[in-house]
C-alpha cells in the first residue's frame, strides 16, 4: 500500500507497510519508548473501545511496560503499523516513527 512521497536530504522513498515494517526492525529496536509510542497511538484514526479494550490495542507500556516481553512489542508495533495501513494513516506514522531520534526507541539490550 503506498503513500505519499517523503523527502529527507533530497532523497525521497515511498510510504509503504513493508517498508516502515523493515525500518522499525532495523538496529535492535524493539518499539518506541512509552510516552512517543502513546503518541503514536494516538495518530491512529478510529481507536475505539471494544468491551473491556481497545481497537487498536494499547501500546505496552505503564504497567505493562516492564512485565511484557521484547517480543510481545514487537508484535504490538507491528499490529500499529498494520492497522494504520489499513486505515490509511500509514505516510504520517511513517513520518513519526522515522523521526525518532535513536534514543526515542527502546532496544533489545534494554531488557
Amino acid at each position: 500500500m503506498a503513500g505519499f512521497q517523503l523527502s529527507i536530504s533530497g532523497r525521497f522513498w515511498v510510504s509503504t507497510e513493508g517498508g516502515l515494517l523493515e525500518y522499525v526492525g532495523s538496529n535492535g529496536r524493539v518499539c518506541p519508548q512509552p510516552q512517543n509510542w502513546n503518541e503514536l497511538w494516538e495518530l491512529l484514526p478510529n481507536r475505539r473501545r471494544v468491551g473491556s479494550g481497545w481497537e487498536p490495542p494499547l501500546p505496552l507500556i505503564l504497567a505493562a511496560w516492564w512485565t511484557t516481553p521484547a517480543l510481545s512489542k514487537m508484535l504490538r508495533l507491528q499490529e500499529h503499523i498494520r492497522y494504520a495501513a489499513e486505515h490509511g494513516a500509514i505516510a504520517q506514522v511513517d513520518a513519526f516513527l522515522r523521526g525518532l531520534a535513536e534514543e526515542e526507541w527502546a532496544h533489545l539490550g534494554d531488557f
